[in-house]
């Protein structure tokens, strides 16, 4: 693994375009600092290999969700009933680039 330096973060800002402080710098060298220290601990953890990997902490329940059962659309006339301004069977909004 590559050894984090502030150069390093110098070099990966520049490339990525971002603009940092001197200070924003050595807090970044400190974050990584702590994330290696994670990392490493992690990996001393003995016999990794019995425990699946997690994409999310929590279970997440869906049995809230409704049946997903098809019905009939809303004609052109139905959806567009509610819009105050149309023109030729769409909704008419307002230009928004200069």
């Amino acid at each position: 693994m590559k050894t984090i330096t502030i150069d390093v973060l110098k070099d990966a800002a520049n490339r990525l375009l971002f603009d940092l402080t001197e200070a924003e710098y050595q807090t970044l060298y400190e974050e990584f600092g702590i994330l290696t220290a994670q990392m490493k601990a992690i990996g001393e953890t003995g016999d990794l290999s019995k425990y699946e990997p997690m994409t999310f902490p929590f279970d997440c329940e869906t049995s809230f969700l409704r049946e997903d059962e098809p019905v009939k659309p809303l004609s052109r006339e139905e959806a567009l009933s509610n819009a105050s301004n149309k023109l030729n069977g769409q909704i008419k909004l307002p230009k928004v680039v200069l």
